[in-house]
């Protein structure tokens, strides 16, 4: 398994707590990207806030990397508890299958493992015992 990573969830207030994480750890952003990067769902309209909400961003601090996001309009706000995930970077499609169905049994799936339009293979969901988790293949990497 290639890595286990922190992934924190934010009602808006993402871009601003990445930028003070990082003002203490050091560091860039190899990547942030806003909802509005996004393709919308048919039918999706944003507001101008919504679209300015922080899809995804990831800062390295030492072998972690912490990363995060807003809430999306469509799940409503995050509360205390639900503000955060466990990420796991599998090594192959198969190990993603595998992690996957093995957390997610009696559980409740929130996103089917699925390509995506950011060159990945992502699913995500709570399990039984209540804890998010996410599972990442990144297609796109060397030797992948």
């Amino acid at each position: 398994m290639a890595a286990v990573n922190p992934y924190l969830m934010f009602n808006g207030t993402c871009e601003e707590a990445f930028l003070f994480y990082k003002s203490v750890f050091g560091g860039e952003f190899p990547y942030i990207g806003k909802y509005k990067d996004a393709p919308a769902e048919e039918g999706e309209q944003l507001s101008e806030e919504a679209q300015n909400r922080i899809m995804h961003v990831s800062l390295p601090i030492g072998n972690t990397i912490l990363m995060g996001s807003d809430s999306h309009p469509r799940y409503g706000d995050v509360s205390f508890g639900d503000n955060f995930s466990i990420s796991i970077n599998a090594e192959s499609t198969d190990e993603a299958d595998r992690i996957f169905n093995g957390l997610s049994a009696g559980g409740k799936i929130e996103m089917p493992m699925n390509k995506t339009f950011w060159g990945a293979y992502f699913g995500m969901f709570k399990d039984k015992f209540g804890v998010n988790w996410m599972v990442n293949f990144d297609e796109n990497e060397p030797n992948k």
